[in-house]
C-alpha cells in the first residue's frame, strides 16, 4: 500500500477559521465552473476534507483557471445523493464530482454518474467507492483509504488488545456502502479465527439509533460479546457514551476500537473509553480531489499519471491517502512492529501534538 505524505502547506493555519464563513463553497468565486465534492452525511469527519479542498482551490489556483471549488452535503441517503446527482446533471456549470458513494451497489446511482460523465463532467470518487462492477465507466479514479488493509489494521489492535479472542459487533450508518464493507471484512481477517462475528448493526446516519444499537447488542450479547467495533467516524463517539456508563467490571471486559477522530472520539479515548482508533486522511481526500479533478478537466496528463502511476493494471485507479493507528497514552499491547511499515504509530499525545500542528480538531 503506498502512504501519502500529509501536507505541510503555510497556509493550512488560516483556513480552518475559514470553513464557518465560506461554508459549502469554496475559493471564495461566485464565477466559473465549479468542481464539486458530495459527501455521504454531514459529520465533523468532512471537516478537514473541507479545509484540504479551501487549500487546493488556492494552492492550484482553480480562479485563474476559470473553476472554483463546492462542498456539497448529502443527507446521508441513496435518495438524497441521487437526488443531488440529479440536481448537478441539470446545471451547465459544473466541470467534475468527487462522491463518497453512500451505497456501492446501488446501480441508481452508479448510472446517473455514467450519465454525467457522458456529457463530459469528470467523475471520481473519494472516502467511499462503488464497486468493481458498477465503478467501471462510472468514475475515473478512487481517492481515499484502502479500507480493506484498515479493517485488518483494526483487527489486528482486537487481535492484541483481547487475544482470547471472542464475539464482536461492528456498528455502521450503511452496510451497504463500500467502504463499510470492506472495512467489516478486513477487521475480521485482521482479528483472525478465535474472534467470530455476532451481528454488524446499521443505523442509516440516526446518531440516536447509533447509541441504541450498542445498548442492543451489549443487552442481547451480555457473555459473548468481548470487541466493540465502530466502522464510521460518528460511531466511535456514539459507542463511548454508552461504554462510559457501564460498569468497572464490565468494561474491563470490553475491547472497544474504532475507526476515525472526530472531537468527541479523541476526548473518549483520553478517558479510558476506546482502546484504539485507525485514524484516515480526510483533509488529503479534499486536497488530493481537487487536484485531481482539475487535472481531468484541463486534459493534464502529467499530474494525472503522477498521482496515478500504474494507471490501466489492477488497481492502478486508487490513490491511498494512508492511515494511523492511535493508541491511549498507557497502552502496553500494542507495538508499531504489529502493523504495516507504511501505518504510522502514535500514541494519542503524539497525535494530539499533530492535530495542534495543523490546527485541527479531529482527523
Amino acid at each position: 500500500m503506498r502512504v501519502l505524505r500529509w501536507s505541510s502547506r503555510a497556509a493550512w493555519l488560516g483556513l480552518l477559521a475559514m470553513v464557518g464563513a465560506v461554508g459549502c463553497s469554496g475559493g471564495g468565486d461566485s464565477g466559473g465552473k465549479r468542481i464539486i465534492i458530495l459527501n455521504n452525511g454531514n459529520s465533523p469527519f468532512w471537516d478537514a476534507a473541507r479545509v484540504g479542498m479551501e487549500e487546493a482551490a488556492k494552492d492550484f489556483q482553480l480562479d485563474k483557471a476559470g473553476l472554483r471549488a463546492t462542498f456539497e452535503d448529502n443527507d446521508a441517503t441513496p435518495k438524497g445523493q441521487l437526488d443531488k446527482l440529479r440536481q448537478f446533471a441539470s446545471q451547465d456549470d459544473i466541470a467534475a464530482i468527487a462522491v463518497s458513494a453512500i451505497d456501492a451497489r446501488n446501480d441508481a446511482i452508479a448510472n446517473q454518474l455514467r450519465k454525467l460523465r457522458d456529457e463530459g463532467v469528470k467523475v471520481i470518487t473519494v472516502d467511499s467507492d462503488l464497486d468493481r462492477e458498477r465503478a467501471r465507466n462510472a468514475r475515473f479514479a478512487f481517492i481515499g483509504t484502502d479500507n480493506l488493509v484498515g479493517g485488518r489494521e483494526l483487527g489486528v489492535c482486537a487481535k492484541h488488545l483481547d487475544p482470547d479472542g471472542g464475539g464482536y459487533v461492528t456498528f455502521v450508518g450503511r452496510t451497504g456502502a463500500q467502504n463499510a464493507i470492506e472495512r467489516v471484512k478486513g477487521f475480521g481477517e485482521g482479528a483472525g479465527r478465535k474472534f467470530k462475528l455476532l451481528d454488524n448493526m446499521e443505523d442509516k446516519n440516526d446518531r440516536p439509533k447509533a447509541k441504541a444499537n450498542v445498548r442492543q447488542a451489549l443487552a442481547k450479547h451480555p457473555d459473548d460479546l468481548k470487541v466493540v467495533v465502530g466502522i464510521w467516524s460518528y460511531n466511535a463517539p456514539a459507542i463511548a457514551s454508552v461504554v462510559g456508563d457501564l460498569s468497572r467490571e464490565r468494561r474491563r471486559a470490553l475491547t472497544v476500537v474504532t475507526f476515525d477522530a472526530e472531537p468527541g472520539a479523541i476526548t473518549a479515548m483520553a478517558d479510558g473509553h476506546i482502546d484504539a482508533m485507525v485514524v484516515q486522511n480526510p483533509y488529503e481526500m479534499g486536497y488530493q480531489g481537487v487536484r485531481l479533478m482539475k487535472a481531468l478537466v484541463e486534459d493534464d496528463q502529467a499530474t494525472i499519471h503522477k498521482m496515478l502511476p500504474n494507471l490501466g493494471k489492477p488497481d492502478g485507479d486508487i490513490y491511498d491517502t494512508g492511515l494511523k493507528v492511535v493508541v491511549p497514552d498507557d497502552n502496553k499491547a500494542l507495538k508499531s512492529k504489529m502493523f504495516q511499515k507504511t501505518t504510522q504509530f502514535l500514541t494519542l499525545s503524539e497525535f494530539r501534538q499533530w492535530l495542534a500542528k495543523y490546527n485541527l480538531r479531529g482527523s
